[in-house]
C-alpha cells in the first residue's frame, strides 16, 4: 500500500491572505462600529458607517495584497532571470555552488557533487530556484489568489459585526457587538491554527487579545470624542 502524506505547505499562500482579511474584517469593522457607537451615533449612522467600512476595507485589502504579492512575484522573476543568465554563461560554477549548498546541509562532497549534477541534468533552473533561492511552487507568489482570498474573507467577516449591529437594540449594542466580535475572533484564531497545524487554544487567545485591545482603544477614542462633541 502506497504511503501518502498530507502536508499543509500548499495552503500557506492563500491561508495567510484569507486569515489576514478575515481578522481585519472583524477587528476593523467591529472597532469602527464600537467607536462610532461610543460617540452616541444613531443606529442608522452606525449601519451606514459599517457598510462603507466593509466596502472600503475589502477593496483596500484586495489592492494591498495584490500590490504586495505582485512585488514579491516581480522579485522572484528577476531572481530567476538572473539565475538563468548565470546558468547560460557559467554552468560549471553554478554546479559547484549547488554542490556546496548540499555539503552545508550534511552531504559528503562527492555525493553532493553527484546530486547536483543529476538535479541540474534534470532541471537546472528548478534546482537552483528551490535550493539556492528558496523559490518553490508551494511558496511562489500568486497576486490574484491573494487579493481575492483577502477581499472575500474581509467582506464575509466584516458582515458579522455589521449584522449584529443591525439586530441589536441600541441600548445594548456596545456590549453585544464587542462580545460577539471577540467570539468571532476566537473562532477564527482556532480555525486558522487548526488549518496550519498549530495549537488551537494559543491561536484563539492570540487573535482575541489583539482584537480586544484594538476595539477597546477605538471605543475609548469614540467615547472621548462624544464627550468633547
Amino acid at each position: 500500500m502506497r504511503h501518502r502524506e498530507r502536508h499543509r505547505t500548499g495552503r500557506i499562500a492563500w491561508l495567510r491572505a484569507a486569515v489576514l482579511g478575515a481578522n481585519d474584517g472583524i477587528v476593523s469593522t467591529g472597532s469602527l462600529l464600537l467607536g462610532v457607537a461610543a460617540a452616541n451615533a444613531t443606529q442608522g449612522t452606525l449601519l451606514a458607517t459599517g457598510v462603507a467600512g466593509l466596502v472600503a476595507g475589502a477593496m483596500s485589502m484586495a489592492a494591498g495584497e495584490y500590490v504586495s504579492v505582485h512585488s514579491q512575484a516581480d522579485s522572484e522573476a528577476a531572481e530567476l532571470e538572473q539565475e538563468r543568465r548565470e546558468l547560460a554563461t557559467d554552468c560549471h560554477a553554478e554546479q559547484r555552488e549547488l554542490a556546496a549548498i548540499y555539503v552545508r546541509r550534511g552531504l559528503e562532497p562527492a555525493l553532493a557533487t553527484q546530486v547536483a549534477n543529476q538535479l541540474m541534468a534534470h532541471d537546472a533552473l528548478g534546482a537552483h530556484a528551490r535550493d539556492e533561492l528558496g523559490i518553490s511552487d508551494a511558496f511562489s507568489a500568486r497576486p490574484i489568489q491573494a487579493a481575492l482570498a483577502s477581499a472575500a474573507s474581509f467582506a464575509v467577516c466584516a458582515a458579522l459585526p455589521l449584522l449584529v449591529t443591525a439586530l441589536s437594540p441600541r441600548s445594548y449594542l456596545i456590549p453585544v457587538v464587542a462580545g460577539t466580535s471577540l467570539v468571532f475572533l476566537a473562532a477564527l484564531g482556532a480555525w486558522a491554527a487548526r488549518a496550519g497545524g498549530a495549537g488551537m487554544a494559543v491561536g484563539a487567545a492570540r487573535v482575541t487579545f489583539w482584537g480586544a485591545l484594538a476595539m477597546a482603544v477605538t471605543a475609548g477614542v469614540g467615547a472621548l470624542w462624544g464627550t468633547v462633541g
